[in-house]
């Protein structure tokens, strides 16, 4: 039984997608002496969460290996975690409210929870190697 047909289909990547599109909308307001170091951070590591990078595209290539799989959903995982540092920075600077970073810090909170349950169930999303 196939769940989904490509990485677009996963929820994971579409809330990551819109988080990402959510954060470089907020980073438009960052001061501008913060552009090279808090804007350029955010923005990369909510890209890559999977927008472009892991968990959509590059592990979704990865399937027909495991451990490949499960090693790009882990360098989703660090993404994150590394855009929740990063949204509390912001809100250490008083950038963002304690509201706003919340509700970004709970999202995150999630796709970290999916990505989780995706390296559990690695075998679920993984190809079966062809018998000859």
């Amino acid at each position: 039984m196939e769940y989904v047909k490509s990485f677009s289909d996963l929820e994971v990547y579409k809330l990551s997608r819109q988080l990402s599109r959510e954060i470089l909308e907020r980073s438009k307001k960052l001061p501008k002496e913060e552009m090279y170091s808090l804007t350029d951070q955010i923005r990369r590591s909510s890209r890559s969460v999977g927008g472009s990078r892991r968990c959509g595209t590059e592990a979704w290539a990865k399937r027909n290996y495991e451990k490949h799989f499960v090693s790009k959903l882990t360098d989703a995982d660090s993404e994150q975690l590394e855009t929740q540092h990063w949204i509390e920075t912001a809100l250490d600077c008083f950038y963002i409210s304690n509201e706003s970073a919340n509700n970004l810090l709970e999202r995150y909170f999630t796709v970290g929870k999916m990505l989780n349950s995706m390296m559990e169930k690695a075998d679920k999303f993984c190809k079966k190697p062809l018998n000859n």
